[in-house]
């Protein structure tokens, strides 16, 4: 009784965070993806891009690019429109305009399980294979599973107006290309200058040493393990030496059609009677 009548006052005094429920204003930007496929540095970047006079550090990327479901109805009120907001959510129908990112599946748990460690939700040596088990079914976070989140967005906005797909690995390769598609979803006009110096200050070794000053301040790494990054190393490709066979295995007979469809080459075996699937039907890149 005493939890709701507290989160009925917040709610009143609009002190609550909104998440699902954000007024959503015609337009508002989200930076959309699943969790640990790049989020962060793109929000970075794209900061960086817009505020070149202020570089972006932990302490304010929150300010800059907010999430919903950490900031206050008040504070998101308050944001200079318009808004460019990070989100790990489902396909919402609400949100106009959108840049989501999407990284390999077998990368995404890798960085989830040693995320999962620094945070004290799992110890060290926790079974990677059951892990990945509990990451198939969508038992690892609040916002389901790979393959129903990724699986939401391609399905209702692939190739939709307002929509841009972008894949974290093509934007490892060509982060300054990768980057002027977003300014262009947000109706910026850029130079090649402009990019370099934003994509120069968004560098996993910038952000890596940012992280080692501003830890113990910034929200998703306060109070977690100081002996594990929350940067790690950053690229493309550590699966391959960081998963056991048959973790990549399970990864890939949940989510393998939604993978190649994506471009994802999957390395154990497909079924060889399987049909095509809707995302094949879609015309998705193969």
């Amino acid at each position: 009784m005493i939890r709701k009548l507290v989160y009925g006052m917040d709610l009143l005094l609009g002190r609550d965070k909104p998440g699902r429920n954000l007024t959503i204003y015609e337009d508002d930007v989200f930076i959309a993806s699943y969790s640990k496929s790049g989020n962060t540095w793109t929000r970075f970047m794209v900061a960086n891009l817009i505020h070149p006079e202020e570089p972006v550090t932990f302490l304010n990327i929150d300010h800059v690019s907010p999430d919903p479901d950490l900031r206050t109805r008040n504070f998101l009120k308050k944001c200079a429109r318009p808004r460019i907001m990070k989100s790990h959510h489902p396909f919402d129908a609400r949100y106009r305009r959108v840049v989501y990112i999407v990284r390999d599946p077998r990368d995404v748990v890798l960085s989830q399980y040693h995320f999962q460690i620094k945070r004290g939700i799992i110890q060290t040596g926790h079974p990677i294979e059951e892990f990945v088990q509990r990451s198939v079914i969508g038992h690892v976070n609040e916002f389901g599973s790979w393959g129903q989140n990724v699986g939401s967005w391609l399905i209702a906005r692939y190739n939709t107006p307002g929509f841009l797909l972008l894949r974290y690995e093509d934007l490892k390769e060509r982060p300054e290309e990768g980057l002027a598609k977003i300014a262009l979803l947000l109706g910026l006009k850029t130079d090649h200058e402009q990019l370099a110096k934003a994509v120069e200050l968004s560098s996993a070794d910038r952000m890596r040493k940012l992280e080692n000053l501003q830890a113990d301040k910034w929200a998703s790494t306060k109070g977690t393990r100081k002996d594990l990054p929350f940067v790690r190393a950053a690229v493309a490709g550590g699966w391959k030496s960081g998963l056991p066979h048959e973790a990549v295995a399970q990864i890939e007979q949940a989510w393998g059609h939604i993978m190649r469809a994506l471009g994802y080459e999957t390395v154990t075996s497909a079924p060889r009677d399987a049909k095509p699937s809707l995302l094949d039907v879609m015309g998705l890149p193969q």
